[in-house]
């Protein structure tokens, strides 16, 4: 199967045709995957060499001429080394563009810590007016690059992941899809995260929902499925633990309710080994969910 950073060249590429106002940014990562449509789109299609501060000033510089740039390389290089940038330069500018990172929380592990960001959506949500996307699986990343060109002059992030689920479901940039209904409690799961929490979950008696959009927060889900499935929440995110309990928190303030966060911890593995290891070091595999979900609902939470 092919990854969600395989269908992005193409499927940008295809936009580039069919829009004059698509535009495409790069560092150096990601360029061969241009190369047709720079030959074709040379105007469109920028490659500023590794000058990362500068791939976001000049996304900027061209959605203010209005145009709709997307950004792309490795989400260290595109949240966390520029962020000044993406602060100043698309937010207090007010200038829409389309971030498409790649890597995401640990996806190349030989690649060490300077490839690694799981912090990003964490960071990105001190700031404000971002739309956030994070995809479990190809045919998701396509759907959700589409929805995030076409959003007018919004400001966009795409997190592109290796890791993916089986099967893609049918989402539409904006709402939290149920997946598994249940009586004992309501765990989140988030983007590739989710054929992990269905494994875990498995004989429980709770509901399962499945967010590939999540800023803005689906509060009006979550408040629904917590309507017949109580108000005791688990969150799974592919990125740093707790990313989203404050929204969720924020979506439930006016009733009694507990929270659980679940993600990457802040703790940095140094041994870098390969992405099932660090899954597997950060509790987010099947087995050590479960005993993570089991042990905050209780007895009460088994069918």
């Amino acid at each position: 199967m092919d990854t969600m950073r395989d269908r992005f060249a193409p499927v940008v590429s295809r936009l580039l045709d069919e829009d004059p106002r698509v535009a495409v940014v790069l560092a150096e990562i990601g360029k061969d995957g241009f190369a047709d449509a720079r030959r074709k789109h040379p105007d469109r299609v920028i490659n500023v060499g590794i000058r990362e501060q500068l791939l976001i000033g000049a996304g900027a510089g061209l959605a203010l001429t209005g145009l709709r740039p997307v950004v792309h390389t490795f989400a260290s290089f595109l949240v966390e080394r520029p962020f000044e940038q993406v602060k100043l330069d698309l937010g207090h500018q007010d200038a829409g563009a389309v971030l498409v990172s790649a890597a995401a929380s640990f996806d190349w592990p030989a690649g060490g810590f300077t490839h690694m960001a799981p912090g990003d959506v964490t960071l990105l949500d001190t700031l404000d007016g971002w739309t956030v996307h994070v995809p479990g699986h190809p045919d998701e990343a396509e759907t959700l690059l589409r929805h995030a060109v076409a959003a007018g002059d919004d400001k966009v992030y795409v997190r592109l992941s290796v890791q993916s689920n089986a099967q893609g479901l049918a989402v539409d940039g904006t709402r939290f899809l149920t997946v598994r209904e249940g009586r004992a409690g309501v765990v989140v799961a988030v983007g590739p995260m989710l054929d992990a929490v269905l494994a875990a979950t498995e004989g429980l008696d709770v509901t399962v929902l499945y967010a590939t959009t999540v800023r803005p927060f689906d509060a009006a889900a979550l408040r629904r499925a917590t309507g017949t499935a109580g108000t005791d929440v688990v969150l799974v995110e592919p990125y740093l633990a707790g990313t989203s309990t404050a929204v969720a928190n924020d979506a439930l303030a006016d009733v009694p309710h507990r929270v659980l966060g679940l993600g990457v911890g802040r703790r940095e593995l140094r041994r870098y080994g390969d992405i099932d290891e660090h899954v597997a070091a950060h509790g987010l595999d099947a087995r050590s969910l479960r005993e993570r979900i089991d042990g905050f609902l209780g007895a009460r939470v088994r069918v």
